[in-house]
């Protein structure tokens, strides 16, 4: 009950409350700090003694209903924002009695609404005199509970009596533990320290400053606010407060509804015990609730130690047959390192042994070569001949290649194991449910861009089953068998390096601890022609295919003949959107598909394959590096058909590096020149020549360099299987590679002294350029 009786703006006991027109109360000196003078009446206010004149002050009525806005200011000890005063100015003269009223407000602390003074100033608000008593009372109650109060925090036994009690922390504290626990600084030096009554009679702490006429029913009867002589003895029930004999002679109360205080009194005291019922009934409730909240605290640590337990034991068994499966799997190997070391062994002694002889018998012939005794030669000489065309036999093909290769045949299988530890978790559901309904597609969503494909999927709206992830299965481009592609819980995916001017079929199906569910309608996308030119415009004849008729239109809005509503795509010039629903009814299938007639292949530098020292740029179209070494980089296209062409235009070129620019593919070491390995096919230039290089095999040299502001062109055309570059729109060199088949990525690799840009969806030059295709 203590908060009920603190005031909101000084935090503590009530002293002198008044009632508010709002039905807040507020102590008479809170009253008087947070009541506002506005800047037109500081001319006209007097400035006498400031208590005075704060509780004379006047106001008008901001509306009809005498309330208003309200603008926190300041903050009191307890939170609450309120204003301050506003001083009268200095040297005014104080306003005779009877002047006109000067415009001021007071505002609640804690509904902020802002009600008008009289000219009464703060005297014409009703005092609550009930809440006083009950104060008074409960200050009595405690000063009785603490007149034998000790400290609370003393070490000695008994403790020393209380010096202090910290209304904020309600602690009692001795002299020595206020000075040690309780400092008057810091945090603790905003708290409200009273000391604890001596005696039941003395007043309680925390500033009692009504002053009580005594206890219980000995106390004075109130009396009228205008009339002070008067005791209320009706009440008015259109102003909702009592009023006088007097207050009804003068007419204030004519035309009310006034009814006699007992009676009132009685029926006020029936509505409020009627409403206390339910209050108390709720009470009741939330009791019994807390106790339930605080067994399920309980059950909550009770239960979490024993799966902590539970969890830590399965682990450890996890943890021990891996441990077990390691132990088998480390014999397997030292068992196949003594296989091999004890082959290459035996070879080395047969082999030392084998050497030893014929190093003897070759030694022995030269011997006797020297001798200069023909008879004795000729005697000897056939069987020597023998000896060494059988040791030369000994020496068979194979004798001298190893029996065994030092590469261990043993590939561990770990990633379904790791995949199984990852996608470990905890099995929610208790009640047995069913498989995820079929996914739905969300076909304004799944687009193709070069040669990566997106797609998007839901969920129907109001599925119940839970969803632990989904499977999304696309073919090989050319009819073949689905295959995953996509595991996991994102409702969007997005596939790279696929075939250009392919069509792919992809459907995705859900899936829970139940199982699988079934797969949605299948979705076929058709990945951009690499070979035509670039669609400048949006403006370009579009061809829609629709059960096998074309049907040349723009813009587009194709309507879907199995969800029977419009599907809206919009297409971008560098994108090719190419969607279908496709329902398989017998043999009858529908296709609904949108697709360019020219497009080429738009592409970037790929941060994510790129080596450390790479630095992007510019939306990850320039490169450059933090290295002196030269480091790879891949643009983030793959082309396997058709003819691309793409330039580098060189941004900054100092101290006459090597950079190198080409093709490669997708496994290609990137912390050396491009084209010292297998997996790189480039053209390395310098600021006079350049060289082609694979397998850092170097050859073409021709003359001509590239500077600051040079462009480097690759031309790739996978239909002629060939690789050319040029340097400023000239060829540079014959083609430089042929015969060359794949998938393959655009490839650069430079250091810290060079800096690229590339350009990428341009045309392939006219000296190469391929006719285009006639229209279907």
């Amino acid at each position: 009950m203590e908060e009920e009786l603190k005031c909101p703006v000084c935090g503590s006991l009530f002293r002198e409350p008044i009632i508010l027109p709002c039905s807040h109360n507020v102590c008479l000196p809170c009253a008087r700090t947070i009541a506002v003078q506005t800047p037109e009446s500081e001319h006209a206010a007097g400035g006498g003694g400031g208590g005075d004149h704060a509780d004379k002050l006047s106001l008008h009525s901001e509306t009809d209903s005498g309330y208003g806005s309200y603008t926190p200011s300041l903050k009191s000890p307890n939170g609450v924002r309120v204003l301050p005063l506003v001083p009268a100015p200095p040297g005014a003269a104080a306003a005779p009695r009877g002047a006109g009223p000067a415009s001021s407000s007071l505002t609640c602390p804690q509904c902020h609404r802002s009600a008008s003074l009289d000219q009464r100033g703060l005297r014409g608000f009703q005092r609550n005199r009930l809440l006083e008593a009950i104060v008074q009372r409960y200050q009595q109650g405690r000063a009785a509970a603490a007149a034998a109060a000790k400290c609370q925090l003393c070490d000695r036994s008994p403790p020393e009596p209380a010096a202090v009690l910290c209304e904020q922390c309600e602690v009692l504290y001795c002299a020595a533990c206020q000075l040690r626990c309780h400092p008057a600084r810091g945090p603790f030096a905003k708290h409200r320290l009273a000391p604890p009554p001596a005696h039941p009679g003395a007043p309680g702490g925390g500033g009692d400053g009504g002053g009580g006429k005594g206890a219980g029913g000995g106390r004075k009867l109130p009396t009228c606010a205008e009339h002070d002589l008067e005791n209320y003895s009706m009440y008015c029930v259109s102003c909702r407060s009592p009023v006088c004999y007097q207050c009804l002679e003068e007419g204030k109360h004519n035309k009310h509804d006034v009814k006699a205080l007992g009676a009132m009194w009685k029926q006020h005291k029936a509505q409020l015990s009627q409403a206390l019922n339910g209050v108390s009934d709720k009470a009741k409730e939330a009791k019994e609730f807390l106790v339930q909240l605080k067994n399920l605290l309980q059950q909550i640590q009770e239960n979490g130690l024993d799966y902590e337990a539970c969890l830590v034991a399965q682990c450890d068994a996890l943890v021990d047959a891996l441990t077990r499966q390691k132990a088998k799997l480390l014999t397997k190997v030292t068992k196949e390192r003594e296989h091999k070391l004890k082959v290459v062994w035996d070879q080395i002694n047969h082999c030392t042994l084998k050497l030893r002889q014929s190093t003897g018998l070759m030694e022995y012939c030269l011997e006797v070569i020297k001798e200069n005794d023909p008879s004795g030669f000729l005697q000897i000489s056939d069987a020597l001949i023998k000896r060494v065309q059988v040791s030369q036999e000994q020496w068979v093909k194979g004798a001298l290649e190893p029996k065994v290769s030092a590469e261990f045949d043993l590939t561990l299988d770990s990633e379904p194991l790791l995949q199984s530890i990852h996608q470990l978790d905890f099995i929610q559901m208790k009640f047995p449910v069913s498989v995820p309904p079929v996914p739905l597609l969300q076909l304004e969503k799944c687009c193709t861009r070069n040669n990566s494909v997106t797609l998007a999927w839901r969920m129907p709206p109001l599925s119940h089953n839970p969803v632990e992830g989904y499977i999304l299965e696309l073919d090989d481009g050319d009819g073949g068998q689905f295959r995953e592609v996509y595991v996991g819980k994102e409702t969007l995916c997005t596939i790279d390096g696929l075939h250009f001017n392919s069509t792919y079929n992809a459907r995705v199906k859900a899936f829970n601890s139940s199982g699988v569910g079934p797969y949605s309608k299948t979705v076929i996308l058709q990945t951009s022609d690499g070979e035509l030119g670039l669609c400048h415009s949006l403006n370009e004849k579009l061809q829609v295919s629709v059960a096998g008729h074309f049907h040349p239109f723009t813009p587009i809005n194709v309507f879907d003949t199995y969800w029977h509503f419009p599907l809206s795509v919009t297409l971008q010039a560098s994108s090719c959107v190419i969607l279908a629903c496709c329902r398989s009814l017998g043999s009858n299938q529908e296709t609904v598909s949108v697709s360019w007639s020219s497009l080429l292949a738009w592409f970037t530098f790929d941060p994510s394959s790129a080596h450390r020292d790479i630095v992007l740029s510019n939306d990850n179209q320039t490169a450059t590096c933090n290295s002196y070494d030269d480091r790879v980089v891949l643009g983030t296209a793959a082309f396997s058909k058709g003819v691309h062409y793409w330039e580098l235009h060189v941004d900054r070129y100092d101290n006459h590096p090597d950079p190198a620019f080409g093709i490669a593919r997708i496994n290609v070491v990137k912390d050396m020149m491009l084209g010292k390995d297998d997996k790189a096919w480039a053209m390395y230039v310098d600021n006079n020549r350049s060289w082609f290089m694979h397998c850092n095999s170097h050859t073409n040299r021709t003359e001509g360099g590239v500077s600051k502001g040079a462009t480097v062109g690759v031309l790739l055309d996978l239909n002629k299987h060939n690789l050319t570059f040029y340097i400023n729109g000239q060829q540079q060199g014959p083609p430089a590679f042929e015969n060359i088949e794949g998938v393959f990525m655009p490839a650069l690799s430079l250091n810290r002294n060079v800096q690229v840009t590339l350009h990428t969806g341009l045309e392939v030059p006219q000296s190469v350029k391929q006719p285009k295709l006639p229209n279907n």
